[in-house]
């Protein structure tokens, strides 16, 4: 039951909507005359409504057809929704501990009913930015990871099962062309959208957009990230998309979901990681230097590539003669093949993780949206230390990322940096 055509929320919409679907009420105990609503969507493209009755409570997300945050002048489509709710059904199963339940799906409202995710769960980039430790961040977000991206790759899936779920995953093109743009593109070129801590960058901001080492491997990444459908990625598993309390970690808003990638999810998490330690500095202060919370982030980041490589490869060894097709036992059928297969793979798939978490960063720094980790840094030369500490540090990730072989050199790397 839903509404004939679509209709962008208001509080007296969504109250009629909830009424009308019997799986949103039933949730919410059927009590509407204690209704609390809020909204709270402080992102870039959707109305986010959290619902509380005495009996229950959810949230309700819908996909506007524009970029909320610029306006009707950058339409998007709303088909993402679409993408959103079925990735969050779909690594939900394969992950259920780790992502928000759904209850209703309208594709014609482009609206998701799911899991209200209460107090005291905040968004991680908000916890990292308050300095406070997550001790099981590292095992949740490997966990997470490793059975996302193991399940839906041909690790395990045949390779028919593999393509029908890639075609489906091709419509949602605009989202993906979205991501081109703002992360391959616009920070290497003059671009309407970039900015950044002017005037301190402005000679930074220039040298990104004339260094040709820089745009070659970006263009290298850009087309595996358009060719390389490789599992069923997040597409954006930043610091922002991710709920923590000290003992519960859920990814949400997954609605840049497609094949593409492993390695552009993993980098992802890992580079907002960087971000977060690099502006670690603009937010201590005399009783509070940071420099233990910053040592608990790059533990962190070691233990989630470490902890993700193992599961990931302990996926691998437990489903080796299931249905999937990548490597065939007939023909991979030796012990020492069998390592060399996996030392490949696992080699390539750290590289890929490093050069696309430095894009990641630097489209951060000199591209169209920026972190709060940076941005909340109110004195802007101090911000614009923070952010040129991270940048360079992410054009050497990028330019140098074949040099590194094991997580822990990457942290020796970023330690030197900012030392400097």
């Amino acid at each position: 039951m839903g509404f004939d055509g679509f209709r962008p929320l208001d509080e007296k919409i969504l109250v009629e909507y909830l009424k009308a679907t019997p799986s949103l009420a039933a949730k919410l105990g059927n009590q509407f005359d204690d209704l609390e609503i809020k909204e709270v969507g402080d992102g870039n493209l959707n109305f986010v409504y959290i619902v509380i009755t005495p009996a229950g409570s959810l949230v309700i997300k819908q996909a506007l057809p524009y970029i909320r945050c610029i306006g009707e002048s950058w339409p998007m489509t709303k088909e993402r929704a679409y993408f959103e709710a079925s990735t969050l059904q779909e690594h939900g199963r394969l992950c259920s501990e780790h992502v928000p339940e759904v209850y209703h799906f309208d594709r014609t409202m482009c609206l998701i009913g799911m899991r209200y995710l209460e107090p005291p769960h905040i968004i991680l980039r908000k916890g990292l930015i308050a300095g406070i430790e997550y001790p099981f961040l590292a095992e949740h977000m490997s966990e997470y990871m490793a059975k996302t991206l193991f399940y839906t790759s041909l690790l395990y899936l045949t390779t028919t099962n593999h393509k029908s779920a890639v075609a489906k995953y091709c419509g949602n093109v605009e989202l993906c062309r979205l991501t081109e743009q703002v992360i391959f593109s616009d920070p290497y070129k003059v671009s309407e959208y970039n900015r950044w801590t002017t005037p301190y960058l402005d000679a930074d901001a220039e040298v990104v957009r004339g260094d040709n080492i820089l745009k070659l491997e970006i263009a290298e990444l850009k087309s595996k990230f358009c060719e390389r459908t490789q599992a069923l990625i997040h597409g954006d598993l930043h610091t922002g998309s991710v709920m923590v309390t000290t003992e519960s970690t859920q990814v949400i808003d997954p609605e840049f979901s497609f094949y593409a990638p492993m390695g552009f999810d993993v980098g992802a998490f890992i580079g907002n990681l960087i971000l977060a330690y690099f502006a670690q500095d603009g937010h201590s202060n005399e009783g509070a230097d940071r420099k233990l919370y910053k040592v608990w982030i790059l533990k962190t980041i070691s233990e989630t590539w470490n902890l993700f490589n193992m599961k990931f490869t302990a996926l691998w060894d437990k489903h080796k003669d299931g249905p999937g097709e990548a490597y065939l036992p007939e023909i991979y059928n030796n012990q020492d093949l069998q390592l060399l297969i996996k030392k490949k793979y696992m080699d390539d798939l750290f590289h890929d993780t490093l050069g696309f978490g430095a894009a990641k960063m630097i489209r951060r720094i000199v591209g169209v949206a920026h972190v709060e980790d940076f941005e909340s840094i109110k004195e802007a030369s101090k911000r614009a230390d923070c952010e040129r500490k991270a940048l360079n540090f992410a054009k050497t990730l990028l330019k140098d990322m074949r040099q590194f072989q094991k997580i822990e050199e990457v942290v020796s790397a970023i330690q030197l940096l900012n030392t400097r």
